[in-house]
């Protein structure tokens, strides 16, 4: 595959300096690392990013994630793999991504059981992390960046 541009987060000064600072600000927050790959991993699974795919899975890998929950991402509820605030984070990621596929974008229920596992500083970090994920995912599949791009 080829890209249609080149990715738009290089041909804008400091738009990718800006979106790394976003990042580095959540690690405030306390999200565990390996929850917010597998939110990422996840976002970019509905989002079909394939860069951010790969690229996320690698670092979970990378992180010793075995592959059992890397390849279970994509179906956590059907599988024993993910702890209950992985779960909490994930449902979370769902419901932020696909905003527009139901009424109540992020029903009670969803955020509830996040607030459960989360304090306000790491819930905070969640939604920062995963409207990042999904500007990260815009900008890749709209311009068709293709998988390894990112080294």
């Amino acid at each position: 595959m080829e890209a249609r541009l080149k990715n738009p987060v290089m041909l804008i000064p400091g738009a990718l300096q800006a979106l790394l600072a976003l990042d580095k600000s959540t690690e405030a927050g306390d999200v565990p690392y390996v929850t917010r790959k597998l939110i990422h991993l996840r976002a970019s699974q509905i989002n079909a990013c394939a860069v951010c795919v790969d690229m996320h899975a690698r670092e979970l890998k990378k992180a010793g994630e075995k592959d059992e929950r890397i390849f279970a991402v994509s179906a956590w509820r059907e599988t024993p793999y993910f702890t209950d605030a992985e779960r909490a984070a994930l449902a979370l990621t769902e419901a932020a991504t696909r905003l527009a596929d139901r009424s109540d974008a992020v029903p009670d229920d969803v955020w509830e059981e996040a607030a459960r596992h989360f304090d306000d500083k790491a819930l905070a970090a969640l939604v920062i992390q995963i409207a990042l994920i999904n500007a990260f995912n815009r900008l890749n599949a709209t311009t068709r960046q293709p998988v390894g791009a990112w080294g």
